[in-house]
């Protein structure tokens, strides 16, 4: 008998988040000509069948043309990617800032709700992302121009997943 493992369903506040990034992120992604994609398999340097699934990736229009194997793309054409936490927080915040590193993702955002901030990773250099810097709430996070455009994310919508701030 085979047995089936399945990852955690993400709760409501996670799911509106990635929602609503999806429409006014991904609106602004595709005017700058690139495109913002949930799911989608990011090919890393780590070893040779290691791969990770971003909650939300902004690709270079053509990410389609750098497909490696296993629905997975080079890490070339990721300008950004984004995670929120879940159960396996310690994930996003631990293995996945050093693996991203080392493939070299020019911007990594994790949406802490453990910690209620968000962390913003940038330049990274030798394996190891050279700039952290944490958004309390009540502010909003700057996305890099070097993603293609410019927009800023109210920390508190990402951490709640809405604008009226209610937490499921």
């Amino acid at each position: 008998m085979a047995t089936l493992t399945v990852t955690p369903l993400a709760d409501g506040a996670h799911t509106l988040a990635l929602s609503w990034l999806s429409e006014d992120f991904g609106a602004r992604a595709r005017q700058a000509g690139l495109r913002m994609v949930q799911g989608i398999g990011l090919w890393l340097p780590t070893g040779p069948e290691d791969f990770a699934v971003p909650d939300l990736s902004v690709v270079d229009h053509g990410f389609r043309d750098a497909h490696v194997q296993k629905n997975c793309y080079a890490p070339h054409v990721f300008r950004m990617v984004l995670e929120v936490t879940s159960s396996n927080w310690a994930d996003d915040l631990g293995t996945k800032v050093d693996t991203y590193a080392q493939a070299g993702i020019p911007i990594y955002v994790v949406v802490d709700r453990k910690h209620g901030e968000v962390l913003l990773y940038t330049d990274p250099r030798d394996g190891e992302y050279k700039t952290r810097t944490p958004y309390k709430r009540g502010t909003s996070v700057q996305v890099p121009d070097s993603v293609g455009f410019t927009m800023e994310l109210s920390v508190d919508r990402l951490l709640d997943g809405d604008l009226d701030g209610a937490v499921d």
